[in-house]
């Protein structure tokens, strides 16, 4: 299954990320099918260069983007929809979490 996501690049405590489209289980470091765009985090803006046309290319021949990814699309609004939760809760914390409530 093929999948859009973030792949790291950059120095050291200076990240900056290429937006590919490769097999999901694949290493995020290695090959991709196909370089989408650029995201900088780091500049204020943070600086998106993404391309359109080919990132809704890959979604209609069935590439699932990843939850950040999915996030970006929509707040360049490429996509249409409502923003994935990308941090996921413990099973511990919410345990925790309930046992408070309930008390």
């Amino acid at each position: 299954m093929l999948v859009i996501r973030l792949t790291r690049v950059g120095k050291t405590k200076q990240p900056s990320y290429r937006l590919v489209v490769q097999e999901k289980s694949r290493d995020p470091w290695g090959g991709y099918v196909e370089l989408l765009g650029q995201y900088n985090p780091r500049t204020n803006p943070a600086t998106i260069a993404f391309n359109h046309e080919r990132i809704t290319h890959w979604i209609g021949m069935g590439a699932q983007p990843s939850d950040t990814v999915w996030n970006l699309l929509v707040d360049q609004k490429i996509v249409t929809g409502e923003k994935r939760r990308v941090v996921q809760i413990s099973r511990k914390r919410q345990a925790a979490g309930a046992a408070k409530s309930a008390a």
